[in-house]
């Protein structure tokens, strides 16, 4: 006979205690979106070549993305802030179930036109500002402030792993069945992963205070990023260290791979082994905890320069993997620090907003340093512009180092930092652990 006072033996975890259940809702499907949108990026390119497009076109088909996404990032960003986040990220990913789903119906039919594809690309875009923000605070809402960075460091990893095994399984299967084959998987990615964010819990979430409208709540999300030297710098920085490397890795870094290092099949192990060491570098971010936060993401910045010097001389491809690697690691350190101090310093209500003047930092400038990347290798040869690509880097980085906050902002104590999410905090309210099938 069983005593009644033996305890009943504990069920096992399947994720950590403090994962609570938004956390891994939005963690589940941030992974599936981004295994398809990965896949995506190829599959499209490769839809234009096949329709008889050439490389100006595969580039007008990108733009259109990229410039829908920097006109209404801020505006994503207001409406993020004034209405429910988990609506604005299902409404987003519905648009992008519907125009990636168009667009892969259009390829498969075959005989689509450009103005198409870039009209359904301009959609994805849009999508994309409005969910953006939204999704960045409602992440950093659904962590408490002691795990905070461990949170985000796995997060980040797994959004890594995803892009890496994304593009290697969306370039198998565009050579295997076709590139509209592979938008239509990511059609029905943005469809389950919307569908799972429609169980995200906000009950911990006070309801929107009106406000004067869009406009005002997008003036007060600059005043708040205004009015923090260290965020207005570091958003500056970005927008200087986004656009060159992209130049040099998306332009540059193919054209020497083409011409020294042995083709497209180098290159892609290079890009691997960024990508590789960005899962490093998140495992290393759920260890490591930096007292000054800002201090440490910032120099770890100084590495993007790397890249950029490498193609520049240009190294053999041994040597350029592991500078690659290394990149992706420190850009991991970044990444997890700065969204730490966001969490930490920026009050929950403003999270969106400040999270699109942030987004729009980082891209705003991509186009314009894309496009003046051909004009500059005329002007000053191929060698001379990745230097100077490499010297834009380690000047606008050590220009932060001069604001006082971004070399003394400190990591606060826990008992100073308010969990958001109940689920972490009370367990009437957790799910228990799902045994996967």
């Amino acid at each position: 006979m069983t005593s009644a006072a033996t305890p009943e033996p504990k069920r096992p975890r399947l994720r950590p205690a403090w994962a609570g259940r938004n956390y891994t809702l939005l963690s589940v499907s941030a992974v599936v979106t981004t295994l398809g949108a990965h896949g995506a990026l190829i599959a499209s390119a490769f839809a234009v070549l096949d329709a008889g497009g050439d490389g100006g076109d595969v580039g007008l088909v990108a733009a259109a993305r990229t410039l829908f996404l920097v006109v209404f990032l801020l505006v994503g960003g207001a409406v993020a802030d004034r209405l429910p986040r988990h609506h604005v990220m299902v409404a987003a990913n519905a648009l992008n179930f519907l125009s990636q789903g168009a667009f892969a119906l259009l390829v498969l039919q075959g005989d689509p036109k450009l103005w198409q594809m870039m009209a359904l690309s301009a959609l994805g875009g849009t999508g994309q500002a409005f969910f953006n923000p939204a999704a960045e605070g409602m992440l950093m809402a659904s962590v408490s402030g002691e795990q905070a960075s461990r949170a985000f460091a796995m997060f980040r990893m797994g959004m890594s792993g995803a892009g890496v095994g994304g593009a290697a399984l969306g370039g198998a299967m565009v050579a295997a069945f076709g590139p509209g084959w592979v938008l239509a998987v990511d059609a029905v990615a943005f469809l389950v992963a919307g569908a799972l964010r429609m169980f995200l819990d906000v009950r911990h979430i006070a309801p929107r205070e009106p406000g004067g409208g869009l406009l005002a709540d997008m003036r007060d999300g600059w005043r708040e990023v205004i009015g923090r030297p260290w965020l207005w710098t570091i958003v500056a920085q970005f927008a200087v260290v986004v656009a060159v490397v992209g130049a040099a890795e998306s332009v540059f870094g193919p054209l020497v791979a083409r011409d020294e290092l042995g083709g497209a099949g180098p290159w892609g192990i290079a890009l691997g082994a960024f990508g590789v060491g960005t899962i490093l570098g998140g495992l290393l971010m759920m260890r490591w905890k930096p007292k000054r936060l800002l201090f440490a993401a910032t120099l770890s910045v100084f590495s993007l320069a790397l890249p950029s010097a490498a193609l520049a001389v240009p190294v053999p491809l041994g040597l350029l993997i592991a500078v690659m690697f290394v990149s992706g690691v420190t850009i991991e350190i970044f990444g997890v620090s700065w969204i730490t101090a966001l969490h930490q310093e920026i009050p929950e209500e403003k999270l969106s907003r400040v999270s699109a003047y942030d987004w729009f930092g980082s891209v705003a400038m991509v186009p314009l340093a894309t496009a003046l990347a051909g004009p500059a290798e005329s002007a000053f040869g191929r060698s001379a512009s990745l230097w100077g690509c490499a010297a834009l880097v380690v000047v606008a980085t050590a220009a932060v180092l001069f604001v006082p906050d971004v070399r003394h902002l400190r990591r606060r104590e826990p008992a100073t930092a308010a969990p958001h999410d109940p689920t972490l905090t009370d367990p009437t309210l957790a799910e228990p652990p799902v045994t996967p099938r």
